[in-house]
C-alpha cells in the first residue's frame, strides 16, 4: 500500500497573529486580483529546513529583503518572518512526521505579492512542502545540462536596472520555460548564457567548476570558481556559503569572468541551490566534464564542507 502524498503546509503573516496564521493548503487562500497572480509581481525565497532547523536562513531572508528593495515592495521585518517560519516547520513535521532524521527535509517558501490590485498592503505566506524526490535523486547521479543563450548581454543589469536581474521575482516564466526545452532536449537542466559569450547561472541555480593542480612542491592545489555577480546574475545564498567553508579547508577562490570553454577544461562542474543542494553536472551539450572519478571525488568533498553549514 502506498503512503499518503505528504500535506502542504500554509502560514499566512497576518497582523492579527504574532506567530502566523496557519491556513488550510487545500482551499483556496489567494485573491484573483492579486498582483502576485495577474502579474508576477513579487518576490520569493527557497530554503531547506534539515531536522526542523532552516539552512542558511539569515542569508535568505537578507536576499529576500534586497529583492524586495528592488521591486520598490515593502515586507515585513525579519522577526516576523522567522516566527512564522517556525510555525510553518513545526505543523509541517507535525502532521508529515519523517521515517527517519535522513528523510527529514522540508522545503520552505517565502513569497511576498504586492497585494490585492488597489490595496497598499502585501500578501506574504510562507509554504512547506516535501523536497522533490528528482532533486534528491539528482545529487547522487549527477546531471546532464544545455547551454542556452538568456538573451542579455553580461551588461545589461547595470545598464538596465529594471529589468531585475540580480532579484529573486515571482516571475520565473522564462526560467521554466528553459527548463522544459531542455527536457525535450533529453537533458536535465540548463547554464544560461550572455549575449556576448559570458557564462552566467541555471534557471533556479548558481554555476561552480573547479581545476585540481599539482603546484611546483608536488601539493595539490584545488580552486573553486563561479561567475562574476555584475553580470547580473542572482547571488546565490549556497555558493556563498560554500565558498566560505571551502575558504576555511584551503581551496582557493575565483570569480569569473567565465566563458564555456572554462566550462568544458574544468576537472569538475556543479550547479548548486537552497533545495537540490549540490548537483555534479556530467555532460554539457553532450560533452562530459572532466571523468567520473574526479567528479565523485571533488563532489563527495564539497558535500562534506556543505554538511557542516547552518
Amino acid at each position: 500500500m502506498t503512503s499518503p502524498a505528504p500535506t502542504t503546509v500554509l502560514v499566512f503573516l497576518d497582523p492579527d497573529f504574532e506567530d502566523g496564521r496557519i491556513a488550510d493548503a487545500s482551499q483556496p487562500q489567494l485573491m484573483a486580483t492579486d498582483l502576485g497572480a495577474t502579474r508576477g509581481d513579487g518576490v520569493f525565497e527557497s530554503l531547506l529546513a534539515v531536522e526542523g532547523r532552516p539552512r542558511k536562513l539569515q542569508a535568505h531572508l537578507n536576499r529576500l529583503a534586497s529583492s524586495g528593495r528592488a521591486l520598490d515592495l515593502e515586507i515585513p521585518d525579519q522577526d516576523t518572518w522567522r516566527r512564522a517560519i517556525t510555525t510553518a516547520i513545526n505543523e509541517y513535521r507535525f502532521v508529515n512526521p519523517a521515517p527517519s532524521p535522513a528523510e527529514d527535509e522540508v522545503v520552505i517558501k517565502l513569497l511576498v505579492t504586492r497585494g490585492v490590485e488597489g490595496a497598499s498592503m502585501p500578501t506574504c505566506w510562507i509554504q512547506a512542502s516535501p523536497t522533490p524526490a528528482v532533486g534528491r535523486r539528482q545529487r547522487e547521479t549527477g546531471i546532464d545540462v544545455i547551454l542556452l543563450d538568456r538573451g542579455f548581454d553580461s551588461e545589461a543589469a547595470e545598464r538596465a536596472p529594471w529589468l531585475l536581474l540580480g532579484a529573486k521575482t515571482l516571475s520565473y516564466a522564462v526560467n521554466m520555460a528553459a527548463l522544459r526545452y531542455a527536457h525535450k532536449e533529453g537533458a536535465d537542466d540548463v547554464i544560461f548564457t550572455s549575449r556576448d559569450g559570458r557564462v552566467l547561472e541555471g534557471p533556479t541555480s548558481t554555476v561552480l567548476l573547479a581545476h585540481v593542480e599539482k603546484s611546483d612542491d608536488g601539493t595539490t592545489v584545488k580552486r573553486l570558481i563561479t561567475p562574476m555577480l555584475d553580470s547580473g546574475i542572482l547571488p546565490g545564498t549556497s555558493q556563498g556559503a560554500l565558498f566560505a567553508a571551502a575558504k576555511d579547508a584551503g581551496w582557493e577562490l575565483g570569480y569569473g569572468p567565465l566563458v564555456p570553454k572554462d566550462l568544458f577544461d574544468a576537472d569538475a562542474v556543479w550547479l548548486i541551490s537552497s533545495i537540490r543542494l549540490i548537483a555534479p553536472v556530467n555532460h554539457i551539450d553532450g560533452k562530459e566534464i572532466g571523468t567520473p572519478a574526479v567528479r565523485k571525488q571533488l563532489t563527495a568533498e564539497l558535500n562534506e564542507l556543505f554538511a557542516g553549514i547552518e
